[in-house]
């Protein structure tokens, strides 16, 4: 069975990014109020998808690809997107 960190990550692909990282951050937010029980992620994703867009773009470009997880079972997401050019 994938963990929902797999899940993400293979969500992400699609991007055909050159580096993606996905960190589980939920543990340091057990018991958070409104979480709800969904996870916490941190992204950090380089793709030349991002090419030319800024900063929203490039989070509406990720979100589509999660976003039937959210809220239920991934609370908080949060993303570092860029181009290879920006490393």
């Amino acid at each position: 069975m994938n963990t929902l960190q797999d899940e993400l990550q293979q969500r992400l692909a699609a991007l055909e990014p050159e580096t993606l990282i996905v960190h589980d951050d939920s543990a340091a937010h057990a018991g958070h109020a409104g979480s709800g029980g969904g996870g916490h992620f941190e992204v950090t994703i380089v793709a030349q998808a991002f090419a030319g867009l800024g900063k929203v773009a490039r989070h509406r470009k990720v979100y589509a690809l999660v976003a039937d997880l959210m809220p239920v079972r991934v609370h908080a997401l949060s993303i570092k997107a860029l181009t290879p050019d920006e490393l």
